[in-house]
């Protein structure tokens, strides 16, 4: 199995896994690797210990991460797809800007961002752009930090913050006249565990291990992966609450894993007056999800931000 391939053109992660560079990164994710039937080495991606250390040797490689631990069952999540949602919101943000927007000035707004805190970790690391990550978790809260802390490149870039009111999105997280260029969410996208589980096992059956049931092999906690109402509701909340800050962010924008939920969702930004709204395709191997971004401001205030 290779990293996904029709990636975002700035994406490190294009091609299959450089094994050797990896095992050079981290030697332990060695005792992991072996041959696939076209004689290419890889790791068995039903094994959450091989995934988590070839998360552990892709950070080291590429992000300057040495230290990357996860509490015991918390999402692990993979990487390649990950950094494409972060090279198209650069994309997204140059438009303003006479070349890609870098640097401390930008300010990117993270919700959800998980024990892994993987989005701040790219974007602080391929734009050098100054992160808050946020998470109504106490747990991931206190495992992200302690990732952040730990890396000195990660230090001066990324601030996480827990979000204490569990019915809130924005309000409570966005202070003040606190401006953010960007926010960004991978939201949970089912709507029970019994969906989440369903997703699962099927997984596992493409996986040739359909016998594992309901067991994740990226793990993920149930906030992580289902809420009351599931992807279209929390993103509907999203939209109607990110009316209260429509002057403090250039640019909203969420992951969206069902093409159904968009035409409903655009209907909601017409409802609520956006300015702009853009749904954004990305294509990973045989997966496809879409980034829907919206925005308040014209094209000619965002210039002035």
């Amino acid at each position: 199995m290779s990293s996904q391939q029709l990636l975002h053109p700035r994406n490190l992660h294009q091609g299959r896994y450089d094994f050797a560079a990896l095992i050079a990164a981290l030697p332990q994710l060695e005792a992991y690797v072996r041959l696939n039937p076209s004689a290419e080495p890889t790791i068995d991606f039903t094994d959450n210990q091989a995934v988590v250390l070839l998360n552990q040797a892709l950070l080291a490689k590429y992000y300057q991460v040495k230290y990357w631990q996860l509490p015991p069952g918390y999402l692990c999540p993979p990487i390649p797809g990950r950094a494409d949602y972060v090279h198209y919101l650069a994309d997204l943000l140059a438009r303003s800007y006479s070349g890609l927007p870098t640097g401390k000035q930008i300010k990117l707004l993270d919700i959800g961002t998980g024990a892994n805190v993987i989005y701040p970790v790219i974007a602080s690391q391929s734009y050098g752009w100054q992160v808050c990550g946020t998470d109504i978790d106490a747990v991931a809260v206190k495992a992200a930090a302690l990732i952040v802390a730990a890396n000195p490149a990660l230090k001066s870039h990324i601030n996480i913050v827990q979000q204490h009111d569990v019915k809130a999105i924005f309000s409570g997280v966005i202070k003040g006249d606190q401006r953010f260029h960007l926010t960004m969410c991978n939201p949970p996208f089912f709507a029970s565990l019994a969906e989440a589980e369903a997703a699962s096992s099927r997984k596992w059956a493409n996986l040739g291990k359909a016998g594992q049931g309901h067991q994740r092999n990226f793990a993920g906690q149930q906030h992580e992966l289902w809420c009351e109402g599931g992807e279209l509701k929390f993103i509907s909340q999203m939209i109607t609450e990110s009316q209260l800050f429509k002057q403090q962010v250039s640019w909203f924008s969420t992951l969206v894993s069902q093409q159904k939920h968009v035409s409903i969702l655009k209907k909601l930004l017409r409802s609520v007056s956006a300015v702009q709204s853009e749904v954004i395709e990305m294509r990973q191997g045989q997966k496809v999800s879409r980034i829907l971004a919206w925005s308040f401001l014209t094209p000619q205030q965002q210039t002035q931000w």
